[in-house]
């Protein structure tokens, strides 16, 4: 009898599957939900200001914050720019000022977009808009700073928004944290639970702009690596297929033992300052 009650549910969990995988594909949005989500929670944004950017006539929401070396008195004007990309279901308005602080006496502008669907960027979160937003508010950063250096922050999913506007624009230095290859990681790590019938549709909605072991064959620009060891979400393996398929200088940074979400270590952390020293002298500047 416990065996048939084994069989009988095993029945059932798998038809709620099924159900469930129908219902979603029949709305046509199972990737967008599972993999980008939204946000709309209120965020102190810590000073930082709210830009607008559009986008084929919708509006992406981004934040602005400058480091303390563009903030002194005088006016002094950013020798530089950086674009950051935050993980699904976050915000840029939580991170931005954070950021921006950590560039310290160099003289940063730091922006920040929010996902479709999250903040105050129009929805419904759509992954095939985060390559054109992405694209969009490069080109607002490219207007603004002429041929200043533009570098790029990404992290976890973010990065694969990153790596699609390094293959497509000029960048002078990323810093790529825990970087998944978004279609591999889904089939490969993610499908197995629900037997393909949740991840084969997601990663089939994941488009061509966001392959990131393709993107990244295409970047000839230096990049920061770091990667988490002990990564529940995006596992090592999968990570390491980016920081090999990535075509420009790199340097790689491992925390042996972190944890997707776990701060940088102390050491971590000194070898992140003397990489952004090394993207910022790589980029011509003093």
């Amino acid at each position: 009898m416990a065996q048939t009650n084994r069989v009988v549910n095993l029945s059932t969990s798998l038809r709620a599957i099924i159900a469930l995988c129908l219902l979603l594909c029949t709305c046509g949005c199972v990737g967008d939900r599972l993999i980008l989500g939204s946000n709309s929670e209120k965020i102190d944004p810590a000073g930082a200001h709210r830009q607008i950017v559009r986008a084929n006539g919708r509006v992406v929401e981004c934040w602005v914050a400058r480091s303390p070396g563009a903030k002194q008195p005088g006016g002094r004007q950013p020798e530089a720019f950086l674009l950051v990309f935050i993980g699904k279901g976050d915000r840029a308005d939580r991170w931005i000022a954070a950021v921006a602080d950590a560039w310290g006496g160099r003289a940063v502008e730091v922006w920040g977009m929010n996902y479709a669907g999250s903040g105050g960027s129009e929805g419904p979160p759509q992954l095939s808009r985060v390559g054109p937003d992405a694209l969009e508010t490069y080109d607002a950063i490219r207007r603004i700073a002429v041929k200043r250096p533009i570098f790029i922050q990404a992290g976890s999913f973010g990065t694969t928004a990153a790596l699609c506007v390094a293959a497509r624009r000029p960048i002078s230095g990323l810093v790529l944290q825990n970087p998944p290859p978004l279609r591999q990681l889904i089939l490969g790590h993610y499908g197995w639970w629900n037997l393909w019938l949740l991840a084969g549709p997601a990663a089939l909605q994941i488009p061509p702009d966001l392959d990131s072991l393709a993107n990244a064959a295409r970047v000839r620009s230096p990049a920061v690596f770091i990667m988490a060891g002990d990564d529940e979400v995006i596992p090592p393996p999968y990570q390491n297929r980016v920081y090999a398929a990535y075509a420009g200088p790199k340097r790689r940074i491992d925390m042996p033992g972190a944890r997707h979400s776990d701060p940088l270590t102390r050491e971590a952390a000194e070898e992140f300052a003397n990489g952004r020293d090394w993207l910022w002298h790589s980029a011509g500047l003093q």
